[in-house]
């Protein structure tokens, strides 16, 4: 079972140039097994960090441990204005600021779901980036082995499989977690 938490992963004085600093919130790429490090150092520097966690029971050789780790792995979130992006980039651990061409910020709603995720006492655990239209694999249950399209029938997902040749296509109801997507 997962429980989320953020134990003190964010700082509340960012390191700006004053009152008018466009703050946002960038999602910061970092070495494996880094996060923690990365959210440390960040608020080290005055950059306001956020590293969602989960705890979690591991099993070890001896007794079952209580572990909290990076709801998602090689990411840590920063609220910090490009100009300082620089000082971001030279923490240590860091590998990128995440952008298709340069960094983009994150919707501030977005990001706060999240938070409100972490803050709650309820159960959390990472999931797979699933949306309508992406192509996977069953990897569960009778359907095993198909590919095809994931598609949203009111509440239901589905998958959909096409013949090309005569332009027809079959779905059929499954449940998201019997799918990966595929590569």
């Amino acid at each position: 079972m997962l429980n989320a938490s953020s134990s003190d992963s964010r700082v509340t004085a960012p390191l700006s140039e004053g009152p008018c600093a466009d703050l946002h919130w960038y999602a910061v790429s970092t070495r494996s097994r880094h996060e923690k490090m990365v959210r440390d150092r960040l608020a080290g520097i005055g950059i306001e960090p956020f590293l969602p966690l989960t705890r979690t029971l591991s099993q070890w050789s001896d007794r079952k441990v209580w572990t909290e780790s990076p709801l998602f792995s090689g990411y840590c979130f920063a609220r910090f204005s490009l100009m300082n992006s620089h000082a971001v980039l030279q923490t240590p651990g860091i590998v990128r600021i995440v952008g298709s061409v340069m960094p983009e910020p994150i919707p501030d709603e977005e990001l706060k779901a999240i938070m409100k995720l972490a803050e709650s006492a309820r159960s959390l655990e990472r999931h797979e980036y699933l949306t309508e239209g992406t192509w996977v694999e069953v990897v569960r249950g009778p359907l095993t082995g198909l590919r095809g399209q994931l598609l949203r029938k009111g509440s239901q997902d589905c998958l959909v499989i096409r013949v090309h040749l005569i332009q027809q296509a079959a779905t059929v109801h499954i449940d998201v977690r019997e799918v990966i997507p595929l590569q």
